[in-house]
């Protein structure tokens, strides 16, 4: 039983990995919308590809190890990573309706996960 915990641990922490991972596509999209020139379009815009190609191929993976209504319950944890990286790169303010919509956010993946033990 308790390998079981600590193997669906290290399962979790790949999830939430690759969900940071998708996350930083949206950087590359926001950083190609802000280009002036073609070229700096496309090696922001290709970088974004690339980025949702590894994050489609470690989903397909995850899948494998998790029941489908898990894995998509952690999804909207993208939605707080994107809330990170823009206030880290684009020094976006978070606020206060945005921190209480991240814990509803994790307030609902900790009833889904809870849920399945």
């Amino acid at each position: 039983m308790k390998n079981r915990k600590k193997s669906m641990a290290g399962v979790f922490a790949a999830l939430h990995f690759i969900l940071m991972i998708s996350s930083v596509s949206g950087i590359c999209a926001k950083m190609a919308g802000l280009q002036t020139t073609t070229k700096g379009f496309v090696l922001w815009y290709g970088l974004e590809l690339v980025i949702m190609g590894i994050y489609a191929v470690l989903w397909q993976q995850i899948l494998k190890r998790l029941p489908l209504t898990t894995a998509y319950a952690n999804r909207p944890v993208s939605l707080i990573w994107a809330m990170i990286w823009g206030s880290l790169f684009f020094r976006e303010r978070i606020t206060w309706i945005q921190l209480l919509g991240a814990g509803v956010i994790c307030a609902g993946i900790w009833l889904v996960v809870t849920q399945h033990e």
